[in-house]
């Protein structure tokens, strides 16, 4: 190293950055945790691990929400190997065409049902750009893309918690997935308004070519994955934040909160919390589980599955929509984060729309 760089270097490390000053501060306090409350210490530590540890029971233990996670990604890469996903397609074009705007916009959004949230952006984000959809179809195309689920296993799940509420499934489904895709590019249309209609010829085809046993084992490995990396490991995050807020006596006064808010909406509290915080999958398994034990009000049940089949929890629209979409299209993650969250806020406004309006004609 030269003279010049070390001088750099030893006067760069002189100045106390802000991020040691919150290092220095947790120093502190935990030394003076360590002294006047060791005990304290390790309680909440015994928390969060004891309300993390709930997860692996539901998971993986005690119930089959694990198993049916990875039955349903089988499921959905069957489907879309089988040409569901393009069948989907060859719908939905005539009609975007026929509202006048660019029919990719609806591509995240189909592919997100029997993907995930993440494929649907690294695959439908280049297909936006190679059929020429403006900065503005973009952004339609994420706000469309987070009214479907997150996973396939969301939308089975989903449907098996209608089934045991006695709701009908059919017209929910088409109400509530099939045509947001439709009707919400046609509202975002008059507020993001540079748009203009394309054929399908300008579209790709979204049916892969693996032969059938790599794509069952391929999808079953893909399951595991989307399991034990990705719903389990933010789960537990999440649950140990709760176990130790709830040792300090802080979470029963934001889960009184949140219950209140979620019962306005006519949303099922629990369920609405671990959809908006954690994992809609967790949700829609919980709400099944709940469901064999006691009844449910049916408006909730459809209200919480029409929510956890949406682009929640938090961390996809201000995390995982903008780092990948801001790298496959022409917009930036700032106006990626835009989009994803009217997506969800439109989703929110829906799921208790359907909840008052819809429950006494599916039920």
């Amino acid at each position: 190293m030269s003279k010049i760089e070390t001088e750099v270097t030893t006067t760069s490390r002189k100045t106390i950055s802000g991020i040691e000053y919150v290092g220095l501060s947790l120093v502190g306090l935990s030394l003076i945790g360590l002294f006047f409350g060791s005990n304290h210490i390790a309680g909440m530590f015994d928390a969060m691990v004891n309300k993390a540890f709930g997860i692996f029971n539901v998971f993986i233990f005690g119930k089959n929400i694990g198993a049916a996670i990875i039955v349903s990604v089988m499921t959905g890469r069957i489907l879309e190997r089988l040409g569901f996903t393009d069948a989907l397609m060859r719908l939905f074009v005539p009609i975007l065409k026929f509202i006048g705007i660019n029919s990719a916009v609806v591509v995240p959004g189909v592919y997100n049902i029997l993907g995930d949230v993440n494929a649907a952006g690294r695959i439908a984000g280049p297909v936006l750009i190679k059929a020429g959809a403006t900065k503005d179809e973009q952004k339609i195309a994420i706000a469309t893309m987070v009214q479907a689920p997150a996973s396939f296993s969301i939308f089975m799940l989903g449907m098996l918690a209608l089934s045991m509420a006695g709701i009908s499934v059919f017209p929910v489904v088409i109400i509530t997935l099939f045509l947001p895709l439709v009707l919400v590019p046609f509202i975002l249309k008059f507020i993001w308004r540079d748009t203009k209609a394309i054929t399908l010829d300008n579209l790709p085809r979204f049916t892969p070519t693996t032969p059938a046993l790599p794509t069952i084992f391929n999808a079953a490995r893909e399951g595991a994955e989307l399991l034990f990396l990705l719903i389990i490991p933010a789960a537990v995050v999440i649950f140990a934040i709760i176990g130790a807020l709830e040792y300090i006596g802080i979470w029963q006064y934001a889960q009184g909160f949140l219950n209140s808010v979620m019962g306005v909406l006519k949303i099922e509290p629990i369920t609405g919390a671990l959809t908006i915080l954690v994992s809609n999958t967790l949700a829609m398994g919980t709400l099944v589980a709940n469901l064999k034990e006691a009844a449910i009000a049916p408006a909730l049940v459809l209200g919480s599955f029409v929510l956890a089949n949406s682009g929640f929890p938090l961390q996809v629209p201000f995390g995982q929509i903008p780092a990948v979409w801001a790298n496959v299209t022409d917009l930036n993650e700032k106006e990626a984060m835009q989009a994803a969250v009217v997506g969800v806020l439109i989703r929110l406004l829906t799921a208790t729309l359907c909840a008052y309006l819809l429950t006494p004609l599916v039920s």
